[in-house]
């Protein structure tokens, strides 16, 4: 078993799967990949499998039903939590997080306890977007840092490093939100617990194959969930203070 974990919901993702795995050994040999299917009708569970037999850094979680984004990185953290890594990555399987950037990643986890691969830290780095996605984005980004006080450019990107301390110390099953507001509500549970965020910036190229999963109902409830997450925080726009387990609190850096 290596020291660290990628997690990777697939769904009808079987045209990039034999690429990813090799992209990602290529990039960090010392992850292993957690797939986390939710039978897909296109047979990416069986291809998966059929990878997985042949190389023991692969696994794959089958799920009965297609439950959305975030229940899918929930049941794969929990599988992870009940091994030991000691890094959890998050990341989509279509290529737009470049599998390139895990090193760097996990480079800025020795010195952060969630590391987020930014799309606007230090600038804006989005191919192929068309502007009206660029703004929704960039829009929903200001919106969260007004009402949440998270100092945090990217809070809906998905490529993570979580440390396993900060997994350990969230309750998990109390995580509701599924589509982009996961990101928001995982991000700023660790951050209102004490937990330091940095962000690293990436290049965020729209997927390759396959068809965008965004639609108005991720929209909406990432839309609410920032007013759920400032009452879930009793008002307060920053943390307490820093959380024991956090890797600021022997080194003295702020959350």
């Amino acid at each position: 078993m290596n020291s660290a974990l990628v997690v990777i919901p697939t769904y009808n993702e079987k045209e990039n799967v034999p690429a990813l795995v090799q992209a990602v050994d290529r990039a960090c040999p010392q992850a292993d990949i957690l797939f986390v299917d939710d039978n897909s009708p296109d047979g990416t569970g069986v291809l998966i499998d059929e990878i997985a037999n042949a190389d023991a850094s692969v696994h794959v979680l089958h799920r009965p039903l297609k439950q959305g984004l975030g229940r899918a990185y929930i049941a794969g953290f929990q599988w992870a939590l009940q091994r030991n890594y000691g890094f959890i990555f998050e990341m989509d399987a279509d290529f737009s997080h470049d599998p390139a950037d895990l090193p760097r990643l996990l480079e800025a986890a020795q010195a952060a306890d969630v590391v987020i691969g930014s799309r606007y830290v230090g600038g804006v780095r989005v191919m192929n977007w068309p502007m009206n996605r660029l703004l929704l984005s960039k829009g929903a980004a200001l919106y969260t840092q007004l009402i949440t006080g998270m100092p945090i450019q990217d809070p809906t990107g998905g490529f993570k490093c979580f440390r396993r301390a900060v997994l350990e110390s969230i309750d998990l099953n109390a995580i509701r939100s599924n589509g982009y507001s996961f990101q928001i509500e995982m991000s700023h549970t660790a951050w209102q617990l004490g937990f330091r965020l940095a962000e690293v910036p990436i290049v965020f190229v729209e997927r390759r194959e396959g068809q965008s999963k965004m639609n108005q109902q991720i929209i909406n409830e990432a839309r609410w969930m920032v007013w759920k997450l400032l009452f879930r925080a009793r008002f307060r726009r920053q943390p307490r203070g820093v959380h024991p387990r956090s890797i600021a609190a022997s080194s003295g850096v702020r959350v």
